[in-house]
């Protein structure tokens, strides 16, 4: 079985600048991917693959064990351009530098590093138990519910339930079950990229939702917050960091 560990971090970020040299509890936010994906690919024998457009980035990523010759296309390195369209490319580099295929990719998201080992090992065996599944991703219970408390603004210009079902939901126990993508990690067969797709949705897709907090840094109060919590031990696991 081949597996292909990947992690992708971008030069450039609107939300959050610098954001992949950035530190997080006094320690490189890239090292908090890089010591899970070692401990998980040392475990079934994998790959690892790295994607940036900055050298700065892969210099970092070097120093912290994940060497690598690739550098990312400008076509690739854009705002506008795709997560699976970047992943994609760096299998065909690594395939080719290697000489096999891959029959997993595990790809890990740097700004969402609150994941442990155990979490990547059940999870990639729930998406081994069921042989017609494409993918998986992580997600958490979500906070808000469609059907319940998020509203959107209908073609009238009034403002309504995302989605509704037959019967009104009147309490948030009885709507639906929904999850939120946080983003944190994803498992793919080989074949899905081959089948096209843009996005990690597709109509054979598994969800691992993690038993522990886990979100991704969009705002720059993202930062505080979470060095607050993995500084002061208030995480509700224990995360695997370099130290």
């Amino acid at each position: 079985m081949n597996i292909l560990v990947t992690i992708c971090a971008r030069g450039g970020s609107k939300g959050i600048p610098g954001k992949n040299l950035s530190k997080i509890a006094n320690l490189p936010l890239l090292s908090y991917s890089t010591v899970v994906a070692k401990k998980f690919g040392d475990m079934y024998e994998a790959d690892y693959g790295f994607s940036t457009d900055n050298v700065e980035i892969k210099s970092l990523a070097n120093s912290l064990g994940f060497d690598t010759e690739y550098l990312r296309p400008a076509y690739l390195a854009t705002d506008t351009a795709g997560k699976i369209d970047t992943i994609r490319d760096l299998i065909h580099y690594e395939e080719n530098k290697n000489s096999k295929i891959y029959d997993y990719i595990l790809d890990l998201d740097t700004t969402s590093p609150l994941r442990t080992v155990d979490d990547l090992v059940i999870a990639f065996e729930k998406l081994q138990s069921n042989p017609t599944a494409l993918n998986l991703f992580s997600v958490n219970k979500a906070n808000r519910n469609p059907y319940f408390n998020q509203v959107e603004i209908k073609e009238n210009g009034f403002f309504d339930l995302v989605k509704k079902t037959q019967t009104a939901v009147l309490t948030r126990q009885s709507a639906p079950k929904v999850w939120d993508l946080n983003a944190s990690f994803y498992f793919y067969r080989r074949s899905f990229f081959d089948l096209n797709y843009r996005n990690a949705y597709t109509e054979r897709s598994m969800i691992y939702e993690m038993p522990h907090m886990c979100f991704d840094l969009d705002e720059k109060l993202d930062f505080t917050v979470m060095s607050y919590l993995i500084e002061n031990d208030l995480l509700d696991f224990e995360l695997m960091k370099l130290t």
